[in-house]
């Protein structure tokens, strides 16, 4: 049985336009509640990759549903208490920690930390970065092109690999980039620069 369209018309372009307003909204939200500590934090992740590439071609910036943070591990308890006392719930969901405004709330929904200076996964090349030095984009704090590069060459999930690559495309990224990284690293960036379309 095929599927078929049920939304469609100005309630189909509402709805789109409200899931991008809702993450813009998270965004904004976090980040006015981390401004107001003194945590030290970078927005990562679709959200940063987003600020980068607008420099070049706002044509080409992607939506994203993701709003990524890096802390300090040392700063999570703190982190904790000032997004409860905003009205988020902390959860802890296959080894991420996240924050949901609802208990019930889709994961989808979430504002997702990572931890500098600590490795995501056992297999990753490398830790996180720290979140020091940053960048302002609009008033946001993201981390140093090259940094946030290194991290998603990290990572190298197919998100990361369509940023990467999207980065690649506005001219962000060049072959002179690959000497920036370790080989390991280096190697996947050179893979993407050569066959974009794998």
């Amino acid at each position: 049985m095929n599927p078929a369209l049920t939304v469609v018309g100005d309630q189909l372009w509402q709805r789109i336009g409200e899931s991008m307003d809702r993450v813009e909204l998270r965004l904004r939200k976090a980040v006015s509640i981390l401004e107001s500590t003194s945590i030290p934090f970078a927005i990562v992740g679709g959200n940063a990759v987003r600020v980068w590439v607008a420099q070049v071609d706002p044509g080409a910036v992607r939506a994203t549903n993701d709003v990524d943070i890096l802390i300090r591990p040392e700063d999570l308890e703190q982190v904790k208490q000032v997004m409860a006392a905003n009205g988020y719930h902390y959860r802890k969901a296959a080894g991420l920690d996240m924050f949901l405004e609802g208990k019930d709330d889709s994961v989808r929904y979430a504002i997702y930390i990572f931890l500098a200076n600590c490795m995501v996964k056992q297999d990753d090349f490398e830790p996180n970065p720290d979140v020091e030095p940053i960048e302002y984009g609009d008033g946001i704090r993201i981390l140093p092109l090259e940094r946030l590069v290194r991290m998603k060459l990290n990572s190298f999930r197919l998100k990361d690999r369509v940023h990467l690559l999207d980065m690649i495309e506005v001219g962000l990224l060049d072959e002179s980039w690959v000497a920036k990284f370790p080989k390991p690293l280096g190697d996947r960036l050179k893979s993407l620069i050569d066959n974009p379309d794998q």
